[in-house]
């Protein structure tokens, strides 16, 4: 009776720490990060341009732009252009950010709690630990509490767009972690906002807009399809959340959440990802930018300079980005990784966690918005806190810019590994070396360079044997 053969091995799976995704995964990761860091660059450029409007002879004009009124005052929509900018364009930025959560959840990095334990805990204590340096820093210098929130949050597109700039690219795992951290990040700044900086309830508005959500949830689950349906019902959501006294951009955050993000049969993306494509341009190159335009030109001077170095509240925002975050996501990091015993990929040393722990320290877009929220009512701090935002942000970005430098060769080494395709299937290598037809593949693609090698050779040989014959 012949032996039985041998069960196959199972898959390998690398459990580790910024261990390698999976394929798919990656691919996702990929197609998020580069429209994010176009955005992002789109998002330096405004931002640049807001300062540079804000601090030339053209300020007067750039104050009567961003506080021009427009809107239906029936509707309590007169709005200035600044506001609709905060309050509607981020609507779509959180409405991403609300696909991505859902996504991260369902069918990402956060689907198994064990995996998800780790950047769930580094997100955490990179949210609590700048705000406890903001209170400690206020509580000192006899400051105010409000800010506390403002250094909490993480841009992912002006992080992106600090490695586009430096040309440093990083492996797809330390990519994917500053995803996902960034994905974390917004779903505590959401609830932040959400339950911080609610005004009084109008609890008919507040009624009408979860009305609208629970129609926008049906027409969803009887897959009613249409831009035409959808678009207009999430306007009338948005509006009513606005007059509700919740943040407007929390119907986005709703709205992103209620997609489907899991493929049936059949189906090469699941609607989400299919809406998340069709929008994130929006977001990532108009909406984002747009605010940053309307909220970023502060008045730089000397003497603003020393006021926001000097008052608690910005110094305890800067310090927040640069040391808080830092610390936070490191430091949570590393205990999470030391009590779960996550062993951390050998390709990669603690000192990539603590340089990307620095490039979180970015914090733009929420920040701004969060500093508009908790200052309300008194424009001078408002605009410093801006400024502390701005510098603190930079500060992170060039001390994360030296930590990266010091490690790009072996950045580029890993990454020019996990994008090798010499079988050109287009399926990187690395991900088919358990795929026997991969191996017989490139054994043909050698027997022929080698073949042609000896050829080359057989001919160089020839040649030097007629160039030593006697004339």
């Amino acid at each position: 009776m012949p032996a039985p053969a041998p069960a196959p091995a199972p898959a390998p799976t690398d459990r580790k720490f910024l261990g390698r995704l999976t394929l798919p995964e990656r691919n996702y990761v990929a197609d998020a990060l580069r429209t994010e860091t176009v955005g992002g660059v789109l998002l330096l450029v405004a931002a640049v341009a807001a300062l540079v409007w804000a601090n030339t002879p053209l300020n007067d004009s750039y104050d009567t732009v961003r506080n021009y009124h427009v809107g239906p005052a029936a509707l309590g929509l007169d709005l200035s252009i600044q506001h609709w900018a905060a309050d509607g364009l981020l609507a779509i930025f959180f409405f991403v950010a609300g696909i991505e959560l859902k996504r991260e959840l369902v069918a990402g990095e956060l689907r198994e709690p064990k995996a998800a334990a780790l950047p769930v805990v580094a997100a955490l204590c990179g949210m609590v630990a700048p705000a406890l340096v903001y209170a400690l820093t206020n509580l000192i210098g006899g400051g105010s509490m409000d800010g506390w929130a403002v250094p909490t949050a993480t841009d992912i597109a002006f992080a992106l767009a600090v490695l586009a700039v430096i040309g440093t690219s990083l492996p797809s795992a330390l990519r994917a972690f500053l995803l996902t951290l960034a994905v974390v990040d917004d779903l505590f700044a959401i609830l932040i906002i959400a339950v911080f900086f609610t005004s009084d309830l109008n609890f008919a508005a507040l009624g009408g807009a979860f009305a609208g959500l629970a129609v926008f949830w049906l027409l969803l689950r009887m897959n009613v399809r249409g831009w035409y349906i959808y678009v207009p019902l999430a306007l009338v959501v948005w509006g009513l959340m606005y007059n509700s006294g919740v943040h407007a951009t929390i119907a986005g955050v709703a709205m992103g959440l209620m997609l489907r993000c899991t493929k049936r049969e059949g189906e090469e993306h699941s609607p989400g990802e299919h809406i998340e494509h069709l929008v994130r341009p929006i977001s990532a190159g108009l909406a984002v930018p747009l605010f940053a335009l309307f909220s970023a030109g502060v008045t730089i001077t000397g003497k603003s300079i020393a006021e926001v170095s000097t008052n608690p509240v910005t110094l305890g925002v800067i310090l927040g980005l640069v040391v808080g975050k830092t610390v936070g996501i490191f430091g949570g990091t590393w205990l999470a990784a030391r009590f779960t015993k996550a062993e951390l990929n050998s390709d990669l040393a603690w000192p990539d966690v603590f340089a990307v722990a620095s490039l979180a320290g970015i914090g733009f877009t929420v920040s701004l918005l969060i500093g508009e929220l908790a200052f309300e009512g008194d424009a001078t701090l408002t605009e410093e806190v801006k400024a502390a935002v701005l510098i603190g942000s930079l500060t992170a970005a060039a001390v994360a810019t030296i930590l990266l430098k010091l490690r790009v060769r072996k950045y580029e080494a890993l990454l020019a590994d996990e994008e090798r395709d010499e079988d050109e299937d287009g399926i990187p290598d690395i991900y088919e070396e358990d795929n026997p037809e991969y191996h017989l593949r490139m054994a043909e693609i050698y027997e022929r360079k080698a073949a042609e090698h000896r050829e080359r050779a057989e001919l160089a040989g020839a040649s030097r044997d007629d160039g030593d014959s006697p004339a």
